[in-house]
């Protein structure tokens, strides 16, 4: 009989100290998400006032433009459990006769750069597998080119993606229309997009990606 009320006293002194782990874990997630939104809003206020001093506005209808920034720095700023970034932001500019022009062109060169940027994230992490001789140069080599030479090909493979950010201003002179042009997607989904990229060309060339790289690309990073 004593030994089944010890276990019950172990079972519940075990259950206690779990709600109060996963109470605090939701406090600190709480603060966290707090300090995030004060940063991101922070951050929104101090660009959106440069961009009105450059000239730049909205289209009648859109979000403000401190509204617009206030997401795409909440974007931008989000982590997960392991600190690691949520989101994936790039940006595009271009200039054209009219505004959809300009809007479409600025967008591809958006997301243009969020592959560019996984391109240079994934080209360092390589090298350090490279340094710690866990991948051959070889391989190492071959893989850096084709991330260089693929980054408009994973931008056309990426899917649709959320804009965060659409203003513009006009040129005086010309009247041509500048917009600049803010995208935001999940990294896993990019790196994804990637991995099925080098998996493909790598076995076009007749080989296959090595269980180191094949971890490095992981969605589980």
């Amino acid at each position: 009989m004593n030994k089944i009320k010890v276990i019950l006293v172990l079972m519940m002194v075990s259950l206690s100290l779990n709600m109060m782990a996963q109470n605090d874990y939701a406090a600190k997630k709480k603060q966290a998400k707090a300090e995030l939104k004060e940063k991101a809003s922070k951050a929104a206020r101090d660009e959106a006032k440069r961009l009105k001093k450059e000239g730049w506005t909205i289209s009648p209808g859109a979000l403000p433009l401190e509204v617009q920034l206030d997401r795409a720095y909440t974007y931008e700023l989000d982590r997960d459990d392991n600190g690691d970034p949520v989101n994936i932001l790039g940006n595009g500019m271009s200039v054209g006769e009219s505004y959809d022009a300009a809007k479409m062109q600025a967008t591809e060169l958006a997301r243009v750069d969020i592959a560019g940027k996984i391109e240079s994230e994934t080209t360092m992490l390589i090298d350090n597998l490279v340094g710690n001789k866990q991948l051959p140069n070889e391989e190492a080599a071959s893989v850096t080119t084709l991330l260089a030479e693929g980054k408009t090909i994973i931008s056309q493979k990426l899917g649709r993606m959320q804009p965060v950010l659409e203003c513009y201003r006009v040129n005086k002179k010309t009247k041509n229309k500048e917009v600049l042009v803010r995208l935001s997607t999940k990294e896993s989904s990019v790196r994804e997009v990637v991995k099925a990229y080098l998996r493909e060309e790598m076995e076009k060339k007749g080989a296959k990606m090595s269980e180191q790289l094949d971890k490095l690309l992981k969605l589980d990073k």
